[in-house]
């Protein structure tokens, strides 16, 4: 990665992106954040705010949907260099279509048209074979969800991007504990706050020993049983 590259960022707006936003800024790497135009933000429920408020922590927004595939090529392939894209985003259907699947899709091959080096997709417990993880009343529940969001990893996976997919648990917004882990174990279920988990998609990004690799996120001290698994030691 060069001093002139950015991280592109799509769900910065709120949540696990914004965290990310803060932890990428704080580490002084650069980021280009896909943010949606005010009258599509207030449709969705985000703060209008949300621009000023990553440009206050010098992040440089681009306006783009995630559900328009020439916007995203658009907002990717400006004049910087992107190193890498880390998509967060998901969320209600707009005329029938949801983030998780297109909007994602649409940033994949966005990302292989603009040479990028490394794609981290944050995915969710209950996703693909981690279904197993999550109770049958959870399953029932968040299963569209889950079907969009094993599509995306799938696409991703299938683009020659090199990836890494981050399937966090359930997700709190209380402060960092510093005892989030990720595992290649998919079996494994429990919580973790939305500011862990940013710290480990930071780790991830320059990390060699998440490349291709699918994750589960949890935290050790929020575990959903007294389950024995691996957990991944990022260089």
């Amino acid at each position: 990665m060069t001093d002139e590259s950015y991280i592109f960022l799509a769900g910065a707006s709120r949540g696990v992106g914004r965290e990310i936003a803060k932890c990428l800024t704080e580490q002084g790497k650069k980021v280009k954040a896909l943010l949606r135009s005010p009258l599509q933000a207030v449709s969705s429920g985000q703060s209008q705010d949300s621009r000023a408020e990553l440009e206050a922590m010098r992040v440089k927004s681009v306006m783009g949907d995630a559900l328009d595939a020439a916007a995203v090529e658009q907002a990717m392939l400006g004049d910087e260099p992107i190193y890498a894209v880390i998509s967060t985003i998901g969320g209600l259907p707009k005329d029938g279509e949801r983030a998780d699947y297109l909007g994602n899709k649409n940033l994949i091959d966005a990302a292989v048209k603009a040479g990028v080096k490394k794609f981290i997709l944050v995915s969710s417990i209950g996703s693909g074979e981690s279904v197993v993880a999550i109770p049958p009343q959870a399953l029932e529940t968040l299963k569209p969800v889950l079907i969009e969001k094993e599509q995306a990893e799938k696409h991703l996976i299938a683009s020659g991007l090199i990836y890494t997919v981050i399937r966090p648990g359930g997700l709190k917004s209380e402060p960092p504990t510093g005892t989030g882990v990720l595992t290649e174990d998919y079996k494994v279920a429990g919580s973790i706050h939305r500011a862990d988990v940013a710290q480990l998609v930071c780790q991830c990004l320059d990390s060699d020993a998440a490349n291709n690799k699918i994750l589960s996120a949890v935290d050790r001290t929020q575990m959903y049983g007294n389950p024995e698994f691996e957990i991944l030691t990022l260089n």
